[in-house]
């Protein structure tokens, strides 16, 4: 029977509200599944101290080494335990790999070329001048952190006369030159910020919103689309996350409402090609660099006045969207994949 490991940073999966879905897909794919966290692992014995779902609840015991490790939980977190997982990795397939955060995923896809006219110009705001000269160029701009997460932080701003209008969330502010000085300086202090004109991606009644592509590794091993859903941003403000109050809606009613029922489908449908010709390029860089596979993305893009893609970030752990009951699609892919690893590596 294939053993698969659920490799997270918290001690019990009790306190990891998707363990369970995990471990009863998996037991209805007819695998194992143990929940571990690297101080489990021993090494000298090849054996993880963790938990199997039995019963009705987690049991806790001693197993074999698994033949595949599903890593979720918190990239940072697990950093502190970085020894124990490069040596795990050296024997065992895991599933997921950093593609790095959003200007590390846009320079490799503009090296590469293939995408390039799909990347929104982005550049790390290296001082003021270097943010007015990006700002004068482009005159609306989006001012947000290199590894900023849900939305939160993003900032809109635009030259009004001799001021610069400055939208956070629903707080609007006037700035005059010296006082947005003052807060581009005080922000890169902080953290790297980077700077991006923006994109006018607007509902017919001029709500903000972008689509998330979420697409997996299936069974075989190749690509799918598990969802793609427009999010539509709270009124007044430019961000569609949900966290920051943004909706979300069903892709084809929404479709069919902003661009009508003769262009809805062609619309889906470069949506849908796109979201897999995106994730396969994505997919062979990491193999040319890092020799890994990647098994699932988040692509968050724009659709712009003229119908065009542009490509907002990729994430490379997007979760699971919050309705839709799309959960245990998500769970079956991951543990579908995680049992052709498995196969390949006993190959």
């Amino acid at each position: 029977m294939i053993r698969i490991g659920m490799l997270h940073h918290r001690k019990h999966p009790d306190s990891v509200i998707k363990s369970y879905a995990y471990a009863a897909v998996a037991k209805a794919e007819g695998t194992q599944m143990v929940y571990f966290s690297p101080g489990g692992v021993d090494f000298i014995t090849k054996t993880i101290s963790g938990f199997e779902y039995k019963d009705g609840k987690w049991v806790e015991g001693t197993f074999p080494f698994p033949d595949v490790i599903y890593n979720t939980g918190s990239p940072e977190k697990l950093a502190k335990s970085n020894d124990v997982i490069q040596k795990l990795k050296k024997t065992i397939p895991f599933t997921t790999h950093s593609i790095g955060n959003k200007m590390a995923v846009y320079k490799r896809l503009k090296e590469a070329g293939e995408f390039t006219q799909y990347l929104i110009p982005s550049e790390v705001v290296r001082g003021t001048n270097h943010f007015f000269s990006f700002l004068e160029a482009y005159r609306k701009i989006v001012f947000k952190p290199v590894n900023g997460r849900k939305g939160i932080s993003i900032i809109y701003i635009e030259r009004v006369g001799n001021d610069f209008r400055v939208l956070l969330n629903t707080d609007d502010h006037l700035y005059s030159y010296d006082e947005l000085k003052v807060f581009v300086s005080d922000h890169i202090q902080e953290e790297e910020f980077l700077v991006q004109p923006y994109i006018n991606c607007r509902t017919k009644d001029g709500s903000v919103f972008d689509f998330r592509l979420h697409v997996q590794k299936d069974g075989d091993g190749k690509w799918v689309i598990t969802s793609i859903y427009p999010r539509i941003g709270a009124p007044g403000t430019i961000v569609s996350n949900i966290n920051n109050g943004g909706s979300m809606n069903y892709l084809v009613p929404f479709l069919k409402q902003e661009f009508g029922n003769h262009d809805y489908f062609n619309i889906k449908r470069y949506l849908e090609n796109f979201s897999l010709l995106l994730a396969r390029h994505l997919d062979e860089l990491q193999k040319e660099r890092y020799s890994e596979s990647i098994d699932e993305l988040g692509i968050d893009v724009a659709l712009d006045d003229l119908g065009k893609i542009w490509i907002y970030e990729v994430n490379w752990r997007p979760g699971c969207p919050p309705t839709f009951y799309l959960e245990m699609d998500v769970v079956k892919n991951t543990i579908q994949y995680c049992i052709y690893l498995a196969k390949e590596k006993s190959k």
